[in-house]
């Protein structure tokens, strides 16, 4: 097993394995987030019905075999898996928790409806056989139901729900029942998950006999527990601190460019924003070589489009919007907004070095002649209800944030922020959301990919945002642990090894 606390000073005992995210996560209920570090804490509780690799068919697990038919899907689940409290897991089941995800009406209702666009309903055709209906190609199905289908207890969910507030609330090691490797012994809300294996757990007996969760916001904290040797692993180590992790005895940094886009949203139906002209020269007016290098360290790639590279209906054929403050102040009186005055809202700890790069953007479209921009950071929560208060509301409608395309496929990188009902809505343009329709119905995987390039190169011209980078994911962790970091920032323990 891991041997925890031989990086300096004196850390947990030899079988425990501490990972230190940046967010610790502030719900119990493993479906009501779209967020990377609660994913990485639940889903090994609550474990996916598929293996999946970014941009390839998901492999089984749960779900022995799948069959798809006339726009529904049918699945065949193990018939030995159990959950935490000794119940066995049904078909009804995992059709509750989809349903759950896709109805408001079946509660308590879930923020994942943005990852499953083209899933129309969920039902149990028996025991151990579940059905998925869906609107698209089947391809676009199990893009979203591979990363998203998991499983929780109907009855469970239904005991632990509040009267009150309608949702699960807790903050007790018992208020967590799923089917994976591990179970939850221990937890302190806000500060501290511990789990342990699962002792009647279907699958391989997972690496480590105690795994503990905690966080800390501050990158400096996250890498000063690896040096004391209170984490074995921690995320988003900032470019400032990776000498640290190289100086520490026996950890390392490892690095890998991931799915994530950074990006900041300019809802059109606000002003300026509702001219393309004016959006294209935010475009021009942002230097995004010049931040990566500066700001970020070279840890990054410029953005061209909605998707990065590696991602099916990926356009290689886009280049990023180049750094012409010209062009830009050109395009502004072309808009008739000239003299206009904006405000960039940020967050601060969520990205590398968010804040810092937001204010550099903030800065380089303020020095334009006919544009005045400020920066405005605050708590990453202000940030992720503005992105889901969806066209609606417009009381921030220019704001920096981050989206991983953890499916591998583009619809997710566009789906949801530019079609109605999409989830997080923050452009609104039905030539934009006609083609994005269209790519829903194709079956033919390479002429959907074709429609997708073009969805893409459509985005571009458009501008809804001003593209900056793909965020590089950045991990300290110790050198004797064998694991690869992941394009999706999935973390599981059962891909690591020692």
């Amino acid at each position: 097993m891991a041997v925890a606390g031989c990086l300096g000073g004196e850390g947990p005992d030899d079988d425990e394995f501490v990972i230190t995210l940046s967010q610790f996560p502030d719900t119990v209920d493993p479906i009501d987030h779209i967020t990377g570090d609660y994913f990485d804490v639940f889903d090994h509780v609550y474990e996916p019905l598929f293996d999946v690799q970014p941009g390839e068919e998901p492999e089984t697990r749960v779900v022995e075999d799948w069959e798809h038919g006339d726009g529904a899907v049918e699945l065949r689940l193990r018939d030995d898996v159990q959950f935490h409290d000794g119940q066995d897991l049904t078909a009804e089941d995992v059709a509750f928790t989809l349903e759950r995800q896709i109805d408001p009406e079946v509660g308590p209702a879930s923020s994942q409806v943005a990852g499953l666009g083209s899933i129309e309903g969920a039902e149990a055709v028996d025991d151990s056989t579940v059905r998925f209906e869906y609107s698209g190609a089947p391809a676009l199905a199990e893009y979203e139901f591979g990363n998203y289908a998991r499983a929780m207890s109907r009855e469970w969910t239904d005991d632990q729900e509040s009267a009150e507030s309608g949702e699960i609330v807790g903050n007790s090691a018992d208020v967590f029942n799923g089917t994976g490797p591990y179970e939850v012994v221990d937890f302190t809300p806000d500060t501290e998950i511990v789990l342990e294996p699962f002792d009647d757990y279907w699958g391989d007996e997972p690496p480590f006999d105690r795994l503990v969760f905690n966080a800390d916001e501050e990158s400096s904290g996250r890498v000063a527990a690896l040096e004391t040797g209170e984490s074995d692993l921690t995320i988003n180590v900032l470019p400032e601190d990776v000498q640290t992790v190289q100086d520490t005895e026996d950890a390392e940094v490892r690095t890998v460019t991931s799915f994530r886009n950074i990006f900041c949203p300019m809802k059109n139906e606000a002003e300026p924003f509702d001219s393309r002209e004016f959006r294209q020269a935010m475009n021009y007016a942002v230097d995004n070589a010049g931040i990566i290098d500066d700001v970020l360290s070279g840890f990054g790639e410029p953005m061209s489009q909605p998707v990065p590279p590696g991602v099916n209906g990926y356009n290689p054929d886009l280049d990023p919007y180049p750094y012409d403050p010209d062009e830009a102040a050109s395009l502004v009186e072309e808009s008739g907004y000239g003299g206009a005055e904006i405000e960039l809202v940020a967050p601060q700890g969520r990205y590398l070095n968010d804040a810092d790069v937001a204010q550099t953007v903030a800065d380089q479209i303020d020095q334009l002649e006919n544009v005045s921009c400020d920066v405005d950071v605050v708590d990453f929560g202000v940030v992720s209800d503005a992105n889901s208060a969806g066209m609606d509301d417009y009381e921030i409608p220019f704001f920096m944030i981050g989206w991983g395309v953890i499916t591998g496929d583009t619809d997710y990188g566009v789906s949801g922020f530019f079609q109605e009902g999409g989830g997080v809505q923050t452009f609104r343009d039905e030539e934009l959301d006609q083609a994005i329709e269209e790519s829903k119905g194709i079956d033919d995987p390479e002429e959907r990919e074709q429609q997708l390039q073009a969805v893409n190169e459509l985005a571009r011209e458009k501008a809804p945002w001003i593209f900056l980078h793909l965020q590089e994911s950045i991990y300290g962790v110790r050198q004797d642990v064998q694991w690869e970091p992941r394009e999706d920032e999935t973390i599981w323990a059962w891909e690591m090894s020692q």
